[in-house]
């Protein structure tokens, strides 16, 4: 009797250790895994609508507006100096966090969550998380013009990480409960399930691999919900009746509207570049200290309100304007022009937020003014100017984020007019074909590039960068070792690796120098140290069974 029972606690505990393991390596094909999954976007949805409550309850205490969503208009009744101070006095708040929360005194977005997706096993930066989280709700609350869909997509990451962590999760694993959590942030904030779960796949894991789609798609559905029980089944934006796009004659302005946005969402993206890139040669040249960085972007930008309130926060009253077709041409090009300007001086002064909200209301008045001309030169083979509008929003939207499925779809679920469907996929097709070979595919893209992390050739360039060189090069006194004598005479020859650099500085010596193996040193007092060698076969190994490894999960 007592043997039969501790054969069956063995066998029990057999059972849990294999369901766990299975649970670790195989979660995504196994039903188990999906109920994670809902949790994940259960906490995400939740920790998007809490921030975008956030938002709205810190905005409407500082202003005294009545409705965020009317910002602007109530804004230009309130006395100069109190436009003018607030994005100054975030800016000082944002800086002090910036300076104690973060090593760089940079804010985390999306462009961290594609890096941590792609080298980091679906993990990002917690404390840094937190800071950046803090840093975007007041920038937006206090009149920064960015948009708050980055944020919520980071600080779903953080919920996905500190979830990997916790089970111990592979890289397989962690990466789509990183999706997960993306889809029901992104879906969550915009009542937009399919696009949320689109984004997901398309922007932040980069593949469409049929094991993900499942868990994503639950956690997507129930970030919609989380949205639908605190707002109601409605869509971000109302729009009158577009009418009928007049195919034969129409079409070719929504390829030409494209190309127009594809323009625009490049200007749009270099501008933040060149601001970012100024603000730092000007901050260095006056010796500025980083945290006060913040607060002159939100001076310029107190600045620029006073005349011009339609650059505070996300715009979402601008936007309806344009879409509605309530506003005349040279506003619609004065505003568009404005929110570039005020765009880059938010994020290149290190203030936080996002680009999505903002690529809308910029894409929306340049479709707007698109629109006005041309039903202005052809009124009887057009039809309504506002559907300019509608697609000129996804154009430069999709160009900007390099997402031109799931940006498709975000603008329809944001304004739930399918009618004009083929205009909107036209000026996309266009506009990501044009930007997408002006930049590095995408604003995010490109701004890892610039930090030196090449993720937009795809993981035949990236991979490379994840092996250290310590980790794959064989010890003097191991099986297969170099020659010692040999490698001391090319350390004289200054033919050598360090033990820190990566394949990615390794394999081009090797191309270089023709040689079989290389020295593996470590300096010490500026004098190299031989710690090993590394073999060009083991490398290229190293190499191939990543590249092996990537290919099976984006295609399982």
């Amino acid at each position: 009797m007592l043997f039969s029972l501790r054969q069956q606690i063995r066998q029990t505990r057999a059972a849990c250790a294999r369901g766990w393991d299975l649970l670790r390596h195989e979660g995504p094909g196994q039903i188990q895994f999906w109920f994670i999954a809902l949790a994940v976007g259960i906490a995400a949805g939740f920790a998007s609508i809490s921030f975008r409550g956030a938002i709205e309850w810190l905005q409407t205490t500082l202003y005294g507006t009545p409705d965020v969503h009317l910002l602007h208009s109530f804004a230009t009744t309130l006395p100069w100096y109190v436009i003018l101070l607030l994005p100054a006095l975030g800016g000082i708040v944002v800086g002090l966090i910036l300076h104690f929360g973060t090593p760089d005194g940079r804010v985390r977005s999306v462009a961290d969550v594609i890096e941590g997706a792609a080298l980091n096993d679906g993990r990002v930066e917690n404390k840094a998380g937190i800071a950046s989280a803090l840093c975007s709700w007041i920038t937006l609350s206090t009149g920064g013009s960015s948009g708050r869909e980055g944020p919520v997509v980071h600080i779903a990451a953080m919920i996905s990480s500190w979830v990997s962590n916790f089970l111990r999760v592979d890289g397989i694993t962690g990466r789509d409960l990183l999706g997960c959590a993306v889809a029901a942030a992104v879906s969550a904030s915009f009542n937009a399930p399919i696009a949320g779960a689109l984004f997901a796949l398309e922007v932040i894991l980069r593949h469409f691999a049929l094991h993900a789609f499942a868990p994503i798609v639950v956690a997507s559905a129930a970030g919609t919900v989380i949205n639908r029980l605190t707002y109601g089944d409605v869509t971000e934006f109302a729009l009158p009746g577009t009418g009928v796009v007049e195919f034969y004659l129409e079409l070719p302005a929504f390829f030409l509207l494209g190309l127009i946005c594809g323009v625009v969402a490049f200007v749009m993206m270099r501008a933040i570049f060149w601001a970012d890139d100024f603000e730092t040669r000007l901050q260095n040249r006056l010796g500025l200290p980083n945290w006060l960085r913040p607060a002159l972007a939100g001076l310029m930008l107190g600045g620029i309100a006073i005349f011009y309130p339609h650059i505070i926060g996300v715009g979402y009253e601008t936007t309806s304007r344009a879409l509605t077709g309530d506003l005349i041409l040279h506003e619609a090009i004065v505003f568009a022009v404005l929110k570039v300007a005020a765009v880059a001086i938010t994020i290149g002064g290190r203030m936080g937020g996002g680009v999505f909200s903002p690529s809308l209301m910029v894409g929306a008045l340049t479709g707007l003014a698109f629109g006005l001309i041309a039903t202005g030169l052809f009124p009887e083979q057009s039809g309504a100017f506002t559907m300019y509008a509608l697609a000129g929003m996804g154009g430069v939207a999709a160009a900007v984020l390099g997402a031109p499925i799931s940006t498709t779809l975000i603008v329809f679920e944001l304004t739930g007019d399918w009618q004009t469907g083929l205009a909107v996929m036209v000026s996309v097709s266009m506009s990501t074909a044009l930007s997408s070979r002006l930049v590095d595919r995408s604003f995010f893209l490109t701004q890892l590039e610039r930090r030196n992390v090449h993720l937009a050739a795809g993981p035949q360039a990236y991979l490379l960068a994840m092996f250290r060189v310590q980790g794959v090069m064989r010890k003097p006194t191991g099986e297969g070792a170099a020659d010692e004598k040999a490698c001391l005479q090319m350390i004289e020859q200054g033919l050598y690796v360090q033990a820190q650099a990566t394949l990615e500085t390794a394999l081009p010596l090797f191309d270089k120098s023709g040689v079989a193996f290389l020295p593996v040193v470590t300096m010490v007092n500026d004098k190299p140290v031989l710690q090993g060698a590394l073999f060009h076969l083991d490398a290229l190994k190293a190499y191939n069974r990543a590249l092996a490894a990537t290919a099976e999960e984006e295609h399982s």
